[in-house]
């Protein structure tokens, strides 16, 4: 899949994650024991099953520790592999590879975690039509590359950030004094500048959805509602407006809400508290 995330903001991050590994002095361990004529060879491999993501830093990544190291990819991001399988080769200087070993599996096994979670959630909702989302509850400064993981385990991206997306939310709501007063708010504003934006609407009860639905919102988000008062606010809805479902939604439970009838799913789990997969880089000296 495309891999649309900017230069500047990779180089920004592989720098931060290189430069708290080295600081001022480098790899003490790797300067200390092995001598700079050392070369050899790196595999990155898969310990457990999962979907990569993450492929495309590698050259990012060596381009900042080592340009020689020659590079060898053999998976593609979006791919469900089998635990054993070499992802990639590199062959160069034994110190540059040692120096760039975590920074690159920690980059890469966070990512494959995300895609292989989300992989997870979009086959138990296969069965229907409702699309999983993720959500700002992202790493700091990791949204754009996690939110890239995402899409390699076949879900979709909510809004990228605050400035993409009126979400109006609970608290939003409770500020206004209501959905109306924070709706005609927002409309106001919105004409006020010219701005075509989609506008979402949290709702926590019927009641909440048949108010938001006096406007032209672009979507209603079911909020913590149980599957039954859910279906009943996907009817009440209709065609009026996209449907989804967010609050808690785990992997025992997506496929109840995805058969309800919503349109999308958003899972905060996908990024806030996936668990790596696990991946190892083996070396072996010439």
């Amino acid at each position: 899949m495309t891999w649309n995330i900017p230069e500047h903001v990779i180089r920004h991050l592989i720098d931060l994650a290189l430069g708290e590994d080295l600081m001022d002095r480098g790899d003490l361990t790797s300067l200390s024991t092995i001598p700079e004529s050392c070369r050899g060879k790196a595999r990155i491999v898969l310990k457990a099953d999962g979907v990569i993501a993450g492929c495309p830093l590698f050259s990012r990544i060596f381009s900042q520790v080592d340009e020689d190291i020659g590079i060898t990819t053999y998976a593609e991001d979006g791919a469900f592999l089998p635990a054993g399988t070499t992802v990639a080769m590199f062959t160069g200087k034994m110190r540059s590879m040692l120096t760039a070993e975590r920074t690159l599996l920690n980059f890469l096994q966070r990512l494959s975690g995300i895609a292989t979670m989300t992989r997870h959630y979009v086959h138990k909702v296969s069965h229907t039509g409702s699309v999983i989302l993720d959500t700002r509850k992202t790493t700091p400064a990791m949204r754009l590359l996690e939110k890239y993981a995402v899409r390699q385990g076949g879900g979709q991206n909510h809004r990228t950030g605050l400035y993409d997306m009126i979400l109006i939310k609970d608290n939003h709501i409770d500020s206004c004094g209501g959905i109306a007063p924070a709706m005609e708010s927002c409309l106001a504003y919105l004409q006020q500048r010219n701005l075509s934006i989609p506008v979402e609407v949290e709702t926590r009860n019927l009641g909440e959805v048949r108010e938001a639905l006096q406007f032209p919102v672009r979507r209603i988000m079911l909020d913590n509602m149980d599957t039954e008062t859910m279906t009943e606010a996907v009817g009440l809805i209709g065609a009026k407006a996209e449907t989804e479902a967010s609050g808690n939604i785990t992997l025992d439970t997506v496929s109840a809400v995805a058969e309800t009838g919503v349109d999308f799913i958003s899972v905060g789990a996908l990024t806030h508290s996936v668990k790596a997969l696990d991946i190892s880089m083996c070396i072996e000296s010439f």
